[in-house]
């Protein structure tokens, strides 16, 4: 699967931050996240910042291995007294932004870096946040009461990310809910209604006795989840539920449920 190439992701990286900067502009960071309830806009933006400034010391550093999170500087936000000043975590997340596209970018696409997954690269790490924050943002907008957007190729890939990640974690933790996704004969369709000429935003999932295989592509399908590109990425993540209005579902809705309710990497 083509992906949207590593110079695209290092400039994403910043980008989001800064999407995410606009829209914390005059929100009560204190509101609960509806899409994380166990986390205040806040923190659910300490998270951000500090998954961008971890990866980004991985990368740096080349590491081998993991690194924990206090061995990472300013992996939290500001501190002390600044720690709950809007101004204050606005210049952090704008620090972070910098740093990580600024890190992966001279690094490049093949430096080896440990990671969680199969790909041990910083190319791994700047697809990775590029979608974490993507998606994230979303849950942001969503606490702060306001519309959200994302272009339609990165919407699409973060489907294609997700979709990778849930195989994943299917094929290398038999613990993990994603080990249910089998049985052959079943297979789900994903239709994005409003996708520009080109990028072909549908997809098969196909299910099978040892797991699920994915592919761009039309096809008729036990359910089909249908509507807008940034509406299909949002129920897809679990972000909207299906009955928004905003998709619609085609077929056995139970097989849809099923997915979503599995559907993980760790």
């Amino acid at each position: 699967m083509t992906t949207l190439g590593h110079e695209r992701y290092c400039d994403e990286v910043a980008r989001q931050l800064d999407l995410l900067r606009t829209t914390l502009t005059g929100a009560d960071l204190s509101v609960t996240v509806p899409t994380c309830p166990d986390w205040t806009l806040a923190e659910l933006v300490r998270h951000m910042g500090g998954a961008v400034r971890w990866s980004e010391r991985l990368v740096a550093t080349r590491a081998e291995q993991d690194i924990p999170e206090e061995d990472i500087p300013e992996c939290e936000g500001p501190e002390g007294p600044e720690r709950d000043d809007p101004a204050a975590l606005d210049a952090w997340l704008a620090r972070t932004a910098e740093l990580g596209a600024t890190t992966f970018r001279t690094a490049g696409a093949d430096a080896a870096v440990w990671s969680w997954a199969d790909d041990r690269s910083a190319a791994f790490w700047a697809r990775r946040m590029t979608h974490e924050l993507a998606v994230h943002r979303a849950d942001a907008a969503i606490a702060a009461g306001i519309a959200y957007e994302v272009e339609p190729d990165v919407a699409a890939d973060a489907i294609d990310e997700w979709l990778d990640l849930v195989a994943h974690a299917q094929r290398t933790d038999p613990e993990d809910s994603a080990s249910e996704l089998r049985g052959a004969g079943r297979s789900i369709h994903l239709h994005a209604t409003d996708a520009p000429a080109g990028l072909d935003a549908e997809w098969l999932i196909e299910f099978g006795d040892d797991g699920f295989t994915w592919r761009r592509g039309h096809a008729k399908a036990t359910v089909a989840l249908r509507g807008p590109l940034t509406e299909v990425l949002l129920a897809f993540y679990r972000r909207r539920p299906l009955d928004s209005g905003y998709v619609e579902v085609l077929g056995e809705r139970e097989l849809l449920d099923f997915w979503l309710e599995r559907a993980s990497f760790g």
